[in-house]
């Protein structure tokens, strides 16, 4: 298994997209990630890691820590329950009982949101349970359920039906329509220019037989 030249990716990524320092917080998010990329995507392709750590670097404002939506329990309520102002998208994201919308508001690396999508990820991740009541939920807040549900959504295209291969693929490097993964084009420019310097920081250990 190919193995991150983890020195230089950081010394990179520490000068070009960090100003020079960086966390402990910030290092042991970014290390969960390049742990899942190795063990389980490392002989596809790297700009496909680049461009995950480029949409969590924006959605978490650079700190490497999944979140919860901005916002209090009012807020969440009219925005996503079906006694709220917009039933409409509460049925979308399938909350369909009063308090569904506080329960589901968006959690992680990349906001997930409504209890069809918390329902869809508790089959999927270690010790399932991620809808029972608001401690289940607030597990999409543990780095390793968020790193996990980021990657496989990005790779699957389980958020907005886009996926990774859709827009980087052999010569294929869109990076800017690879934001339609997850949320339209917003600030997909700005993205796209992460996505590029960490894929320039990505280099790989080389071992030396005797």
């Amino acid at each position: 298994m190919k193995k991150i030249d983890r020195k230089a990716f950081f010394d990179t990524i520490r000068q070009k997209l960090f100003g020079g320092t960086l966390s402990t917080t910030q290092v042991t998010g970014i290390t969960t990630f390049l742990d899942y990329w190795e063990k389980n995507y490392g002989d596809a392709d790297d700009r496909w890691l680049a461009y995950v750590l480029a949409t969590a670097h924006h959605e978490v404002n650079q700190t490497f820590t999944p979140i919860s939506e901005y916002g209090g329990d009012k807020y969440f309520f009219r925005m996503y329950d079906i006694e709220g102002d917009r039933p409409h998208v509460a049925k979308r994201l399938g909350n369909l009982a009063k308090g569904d919308g506080v329960l589901f508001h968006g959690r992680g690396f990349v906001q997930l949101t409504g209890r069809s999508n918390y329902a869809f990820w508790e089959k999927r991740v270690p010790s399932g349970d991620l809808t029972s009541n608001r401690a289940a939920a607030d597990r999409v807040l543990e780095v390793g359920i968020a790193t996990e549900i980021i990657f496989e959504g990005m790779v699957e295209g389980t958020f907005t039906g886009k996926k990774l291969a859709d827009y980087i693929a052999n010569v294929k490097q869109d990076y800017v329509n690879a934001r339609r993964i997850i949320n339209g084009v917003d600030k997909a420019d700005l993205i796209a220019g992460y996505a590029k310097s960490y894929n320039n920081a990505i280099s790989y250990e080389t071992s030396l037989s005797a």
